[in-house]
């Protein structure tokens, strides 16, 4: 039988004290009830941890050995469960969110800067990848939710939706199909075009849909990053597309965009989540920042 922490809190104590008067108002337990405490932790351990041939208790060598240990087994559990409370009342903690980077640099920034303001001492990590990576993230426990579009084949996450995006056609400014209120996919097959990065989710949509029109893009080049596609439109070298929440995080001079339509894609984005793992304190909290944030779910294109 282990002993209690009432044992080792009584024990404690009587040790600092030398008295179980004085041990008693300490840690506010009777007289009869620490002497009970000691004498059953006497039993455990199988020995005497106290002297009582004087009026004053006195340690006994393996009493005297044994403090130290004590007071660093109710320091340890004081702080784990003040951690554990911090923890809970989201005064500590750490979440670790991937995200697709037109999520990440879209739509993160001011519901991160809410959740700081309301809990300032969580610390959050964000990692702008790809939709594989994003999945791959939190199956692997790397990441305590994701932002992406919905996972493909993949039982143990769960996707949540809480926006809908659309694709624009993005031209620089004087571009004849800026004069239209909007651009049919089949338009995009005899234009210049910079693509994006081939492996992401936008890149394989635009792709599938443009084969299923039957216009195959005039790729001048192919760029990784948004800004940096947003940038060679800008200097005239083609037209993109791209969702329409990533024209937002784009340096729009130059530059302007209309829906793409026939068809019209409706690119729905969510929260990727463990289905059989709970978020803790801090990540509900953010979760629910996120959905709150996102509604109404649905990011027009409209010029």
């Amino acid at each position: 039988m282990n002993p209690s922490i009432q044992q080792l809190r009584a024990f404690v104590a009587v040790a600092h004290s030398r008295s179980l008067a004085e041990a008693s108002e300490r840690i506010h337990l009777s007289q009869p009830a620490i002497s009970i405490a000691i004498r059953k932790l006497e039993e455990t351990v199988g020995g005497p941890l106290f002297s009582r041939t004087t009026r004053q208790l006195a340690l006994t060598p393996e009493g005297d050995a044994f403090l130290p240990v004590a007071v660093r087994l109710l320091n340890d559990w004081n702080e784990a469960f003040a951690d554990l409370g911090e923890r809970f009342s989201k005064q500590r903690g750490k979440v670790t969110v991937a995200a697709l980077p037109t999520l990440a640099a879209g739509l993160l920034p001011g519901i991160i800067a809410n959740f700081h303001a309301c809990y300032p001492r969580i610390n959050l990590s964000l990692h702008d990848v790809l939709a594989e990576q994003v999945n791959q993230m939190v199956r692997e426990g790397r990441a305590d939710m994701g932002l992406s579009v919905a996972p493909q084949d993949s039982e143990d996450l769960v996707f949540e939706p809480v926006l809908v995006d659309r694709y624009v056609a993005v031209c620089p400014l004087g571009h004849p199909l800026l004069e239209q209120t909007s651009v049919e996919w089949a338009q995009l097959g005899r234009q210049p075009f910079i693509g994006i990065n081939r492996l992401s989710s936008s890149r394989q949509d635009i792709d599938r849909i443009m084969t299923e029109v039957g216009q195959p893009l005039d790729i001048i080049c192919d760029a990784s990053q948004i800004a940096t596609v947003g940038r060679m439109v800008a200097a005239g070298l083609g037209i993109s597309v791209l969702p329409s929440l990533s024209f937002r995080q784009i340096a729009s001079e130059g530059i302007d965009h209309r829906p793409l339509v026939t068809p019209t894609i409706r690119r729905e984005l969510g929260i990727v989540m463990r289905r059989r793992d709970a978020l803790s304190a801090a990540a509900t909290a953010l979760h629910a920042m996120i959905q709150e944030s996102a509604a109404p779910a649905e990011v027009l294109a409209s010029p």
